[in-house]
């Protein structure tokens, strides 16, 4: 039987694929802008018929009425991720979260600690040779789909194909759901940065050297920086996500890839988030691969690259060093993503630039903090932190003693409450 036949032979409903679940499996979900919409609607639907069905994922983009109240004791999530859709679940207990980094993600399922029994995939229709590419979801889906023991797929019309590590043949494929639907959108950061936003984008465009080597967090900072730097000289990329900003740097002949150490001439990702612009860009573009999360994201990868620079977010940040970026005290918030993957990574890379940047403030409570709250959890911790940046500059921490570092982070923060930290540094013996 060739491969359009195999293909033929297992194309069903969406309502068909899910009676392929049952009561006590645990079901892979592809997440971010790939979600399997209409087969995910499909499990929804069947829920009231199932008992216990644990459902793993990381970030996931659009409706979540698979973790709703009216589902509980049917379907329940165990995300690695908290994403805005299920965060209130979370927070209130009717789904549950496990921490992991995102290098480590797809092991755990890969590796046999959260086996697989069905995975919800999302791809693009077969090329001639019959392999379907995971499209703008690579680097968290391949890994744990193929330790799956069935395999459900959406292939999509509109689905991009990306290259690289990204392709599955129809062969392994179980059950495939044909649909023709729009990708969701994501524009980072919004339309219209704030003045803070900007100014922290200026004080990072300049510590990026030529020739670097740039990974991009989730987040409003990371995608403001790109457009400080059309000055800048054969820019390269390695990052768990990127998004439309690389469009406009690309055909400016800023962004080359050309001086990178690994995987020259190449964009190296793991998963795209973005507009329908960059869905059509990424498809069949043979300067961009997608590869697993556990190689891009792995620190011992991205310290390969020389001049890697490594932007990320943080809630809070104590006069110490250490950075929150997953939690709100006790309460949880998101998680830690990839950013101690690559801090670590740009920080053991020659001539690196591990860049944690935050506003000052948060609804006038300042961000710079003498503690963290109480709960909080340390994502990146005062060991591994090296600049810090705010609108109000640059505090570089590497190296320095408690001392130093508070008064360099007070520097940093915002004016109205340097008194209030410099006293509190004093009582904490830190000054």
């Amino acid at each position: 039987m060739n491969w359009m036949e195999q293909y033929r032979s297992k194309v069903v409903s969406a309502e068909e694929a899910v009676q392929a679940i049952q009561s006590g499996d645990r079901v892979f979900l592809t997440g971010n802008c790939s979600v399997p919409q209409t087969v995910l609607a499909a499990l929804v639907q069947r829920a009231p018929q199932l008992k216990d069905v644990e459902i793993c994922h990381a970030l996931t983009v659009g409706p979540a009425d698979y973790v709703g109240p009216q589902v509980e004791g049917h379907l329940r999530v165990n995300t690695m991720f908290i994403s805005q859709n299920i965060r209130q679940a979370v927070q209130e207990g009717r789904a549950d979260f496990t921490p992991v980094l995102l290098s480590e993600f797809p092991l755990l399922f890969k590796n046999g600690h959260l086996p697989v029994d069905v995975a919800l995939v999302h791809l693009s229709p077969p090329d001639e040779h019959g392999f379907c590419s995971f499209g703008v979801e690579v680097g968290l889906s391949k890994s744990p789909a193929e330790s799956a023991k069935i395999i459900i797929a959406e292939v999509n019309n509109q689905m991009p194909r990306t290259l690289g590590d990204s392709f599955i043949h129809v062969s392994r494929l179980d059950y495939i759901v044909p649909v023709d639907y729009e990708l969701p959108e994501i524009i980072m950061g919004g339309e219209n940065p704030s003045e803070v936003i900007e100014k922290i984008a200026g004080y990072i465009a300049e510590l990026i050297p030529d020739g670097a080597t740039m990974q991009m967090g989730i987040g409003a900072i990371p995608d403001a920086v790109l457009k400080y730097l059309f000055d800048k000289k054969d820019l390269g990329v390695h990052t768990e996500l990127f998004s439309d900003g690389v469009i406009d740097l690309v055909e400016a002949g800023v962004l080359t890839n050309a001086r990178k150490s690994l995987h020259t001439g190449k964009i190296i990702a793991g998963f795209i988030l973005g507009s329908q612009r960059l869905y059509r860009w990424v498809h069949n573009n043979p300067l961009i691969e997608l590869h697993r999360t556990e190689y891009v994201n792995d620190p011992f990868v991205v310290a390969q690259n020389e001049r890697m620079v490594a932007i990320n977010s943080a809630i809070e940040v104590d006069l110490t060093g250490q950075v929150c970026a997953d939690s709100i005290g006790p309460k949880l918030y998101s998680g830690v993503g990839g950013q101690l993957d690559f801090i670590y990574g740009a920080s053991r890379a020659k001539d690196g630039v591990p860049i944690i940047a935050l506003p000052s403030t948060a609804k006038s409570f300042s961000r710079i903090v003498p503690m963290l709250k109480q709960g909080a959890g340390v994502v990146t911790t005062r060991n591994h932190v090296r600049y810090v940046v705010t609108e109000y500059g640059v505090a570089n921490l590497y190296g320095k003693s408690i001392r130093e570092r508070a008064q360099a982070l007070i520097n940093i923060a915002h004016p109205d409450f340097r008194e209030d930290l410099q006293r509190k540094a004093h009582e904490l013996h830190y000054l």
